[in-house]
């Protein structure tokens, strides 16, 4: 038991010891770091000069092209799918269509002509004519929050209808239609309340969004048909129905060009802004491909550079390295010397890259503010950006010391002894 509790505690103090001489090795290396700190700052700012404009260069790039992509991501109508011309589209149709995880909204759509009706208000003298628009739970146009119509009585006015007719939420519209049936010409009336006002942005003209019962209910007035739930009469009511198109959008802009060639596939002609998507994401791939080349040619030669700067360190302080190991610090502490000046100079040129992007990014977006909307900015970096440029930074500068320091490895404890 003796003989254990010796080799455990040997054991035991061979590991202080060895803590000790690593602290001691990094508390030296730091202080010749700040010793020489003539050489120190030479280091750092030669890092920043090349770290700095390549911050500046992605900045720019992220700046630029995620504007762009957040602009086509915003804005719905880039992930609209319309159909061309009109086409037979039952139910069945539009619920699989529906369950596509590429889709985000689909609703089936009634010829335009039949798409339409006249509104009037008590508050205005005006009877205007607007678009039927037909919409359900989680329209892309309609902010998020606003009330869906979902039956025949309650509809959302786009803007510039409300400000026509001079009407506000809660409000009540008579809503008109007029058809020729056998030859008589036959007009109705139907209550409509305001259950929402669709900002300018989702809609720019005369229009309503309405329920598809109620899009289908004026379809089937004009065609001739009865409709029972609304008390007006006419042919007999539709029991199958077939529709002449559908409102669609994708669930994001990436997701638009494979829908249109799957719909092409089953002989659908469809209209998207695939064209501008795709030239974004060309613009995308063209300059991160620019930058990744002028970043690994900038941190190849910064590594190169620095490896050499910190080789020609080690053989400058060849009798003092070799001097540590005569006091006995071992091969794994003299490495870690100029590993761990490595490491300060890529956190300071980092930090102070970032400073120097900071300057720059602001004066670019000064000068081009006048020319963005509120809020845009052309230069613009995300956090997880400057943790990534510290990464690679770091793991550059430690890995072009880990070369000055198998240098420093090969320095025996004789060579300080024939210097004295």
């Amino acid at each position: 038991h003796q003989a254990l509790y010796r080799r455990q505690d040997h054991r035991d103090h061979s590991q202080r010891m060895m803590l000790r001489q690593f602290r001691q090795t990094i508390g030296l290396a730091s202080r010749d770091f700040r010793h020489e700190w003539q050489m120190s700052i030479c280091f750092v700012l030669a890092l920043a000069a090349v770290l700095g404009p390549m911050m500046v260069l992605f900045g720019l790039k992220f700046g630029i092209v995620g504007s762009m992509v957040e602009g086509l991501i915003e804005e719905p109508a880039k992930r609209e799918i319309r159909p061309v011309g009109s086409g037979r589209y039952d139910m069945t149709w539009i619920d699989e269509i529906r369950t596509r995880d590429d889709v985000d909204f689909i609703v089936p759509r009634t010829r335009s002509i039949a798409a339409s009706i006249q509104l009037k208000s008590g508050g205005s003298s005006s009877i205007i004519p607007v678009e039927v628009i037909p919409s359900a739970q989680g329209d892309p146009l309609l902010p998020p929050g606003s009330p869906v119509p979902a039956d025949l009585e309650h509809i959302l006015l786009s803007n510039n209808a409300a400000q026509k007719l001079n009407v506000d939420v809660g409000d009540t519209l008579d809503g008109s239609l007029l058809r020729r049936f056998n030859n008589k010409k036959e007009r109705v009336h139907l209550a409509l309340k305001v259950a929402g006002i669709a900002p300018s942005s989702a809609f720019s003209r005369d229009g309503m969004f309405a329920s598809v019962t109620l899009v289908e209910a004026l379809e089937d007035f004009r065609d001739g048909h009865a409709v029972p739930a609304l008390g007006w009469t006419g042919g007999e009511a539709v029991s199958e129905r077939s529709y002449a198109g559908f409102r669609m959008y994708a669930k994001s802009i990436y997701d638009v060009a494979g829908l249109r060639d799957s719909f092409q596939r089953s002989g659908i002609n469809v209209v998207t802004q695939a064209a501008d998507i795709e030239t974004v994401q060309r613009m995308d791939k063209t300059l991160s491909g620019i930058f990744w080349a002028i970043a690994v040619i900038g941190i190849v030669g910064f590594s190169l550079s620095l490896g050499a700067s910190l080789w020609a360190n080690v053989d400058r302080k060849r009798k003092e390295l070799s001097v540590m190991r005569l006091i006995g610090f071992r091969t794994g502490d003299i490495v870690w010397f100029p590993v761990v000046q490595g490491f300060y100079t890529a956190l300071f040129g980092w930090a102070l890259a970032c400073v120097i992007y900071y300057a720059v990014a602001w004066s670019i977006n000064t000068m081009l503010a006048p020319q963005l909307e509120a809020g845009q900015q052309v230069c613009r970096l995300l956090p997880e950006h400057y943790l990534m440029a510290l990464a690679l930074t770091l793991a550059a500068a430690v890995i072009s010391a880990i070369f000055a320091g198998m240098r420093s490895a090969h320095i025996e404890a004789s060579d300080g002894l024939r210097e004295i």
